[in-house]
């Protein structure tokens, strides 16, 4: 059975940072490309960063990069979402999905982590 289980949410001020973490088990961690994705109150999931199954290439949007960053080490399988900078804009639900790099339905979603940015 495939689990992601996402930890590190919580409430920072804005301009703080977080991490978040993604652990996951049941499957083979390094054949399958991570992505994070969030969803706010009354808005649509978005897509927020993407990382390959090597880990030798990473994606943004817009509205994140050059202040998010996505890692993953596989010998703990298990990634992460480094947060600087954080605005008002950024709070949501974030989760974090694997899918296989060659059989692309084959694709997983954790339960997802609170991230709250209040002063």
């Amino acid at each position: 059975q495939v689990q992601l289980v996402e930890l590190g949410g919580g409430l920072v001020q804005p301009g703080g940072s977080l991490r978040l973490s993604c652990a996951a088990s049941g499957l083979i961690f390094s054949s399958y490309g991570m992505s994070w994705y969030r969803q706010a109150p009354g808005k649509e999931r978005e897509w927020v960063a993407s990382i390959t199954n090597a880990g030798d290439d990473t994606n943004y949007a817009d509205s994140v990069k050059g202040r998010f960053t996505i890692s993953r080490d596989n010998a703990k399988n298990t990634v992460y979402l480094q947060m600087n900078s954080l605005k008002p804009e950024d709070p949501a639900v974030y989760y974090c999905t694997a899918r296989h790099a060659i059989i692309s339905s084959r694709q997983y979603w954790g339960q997802g982590t609170q991230v709250t940015v209040s002063s």
